[in-house]
């Protein structure tokens, strides 16, 4: 299933940031299977536009803050569109709402790998990022979300740099995980 660009749920889920530092322009969607069953995929393709810095002069390169800030991005829109959509199951009991609430105080990155493979001057350019695994558990004061992502950026066809990143949610339902 293909999702086009939703520049409404776009600037809701960007309104988070300072003006200049809203960095994904568009986005286009595509879901295969559900990522708590194997081999299922949900995938986010995304424009960047980078104008300048938001922290220090031109360094002259795409580096790891920016990596983070628009892996940051990707991965607030594709949550919110995955709740919108009814994309993964995990999200099956969010509303949005629910997301709203939970985009800043609730959801955490727990694992972060970044590796750099070429110079990328990282002005205009694109990034992927993939939800390749969904699990319920609980997290002890209650219910988790855990998403095994991957991401990587380019200017060319081909990627410049990529990263793994595991990310843990506070879910809003209580009680037990449910069964797959």
């Amino acid at each position: 299933m293909e999702y086009e660009h939703d520049q409404a749920l776009l600037d809701q889920v960007l309104r988070v940031y300072k003006p200049h530092t809203r960095y994904l322009n568009s986005t286009a969607v595509t879901a295969k299977g559900d990522p708590q069953d194997e081999g299922g995929m949900v995938r986010l393709r995304g424009a960047f536009d980078i104008p300048e810095s938001c922290y220090i002069d031109e360094t002259g390169h795409f580096n790891a803050v920016e990596f983070n800030l628009c892996f940051n991005q990707m991965y607030y829109f594709i949550v919110a569109k995955s709740v919108k959509e009814g994309l993964l199951r995990a999200f099956g009991d969010w509303s949005m709402e629910d997301f709203w609430k939970r985009q800043l105080p609730d959801m955490f990155i727990v694992d972060f790998r970044s590796t750099f493979r070429r110079h990328m001057h990282g002005r205009h350019f694109w990034g992927e990022l993939d939800i390749v695994k969904a699990q319920q558990r609980d997290g002890g004061n209650g219910r988790m979300i855990l998403l095994n992502t991957q991401c990587r950026y380019g200017e060319a066809e081909k990627a410049a740099c990529h990263g793994e990143v595991r990310l843990a949610l506070k879910s809003p339902a209580a009680g037990p995980v449910p069964s797959p």
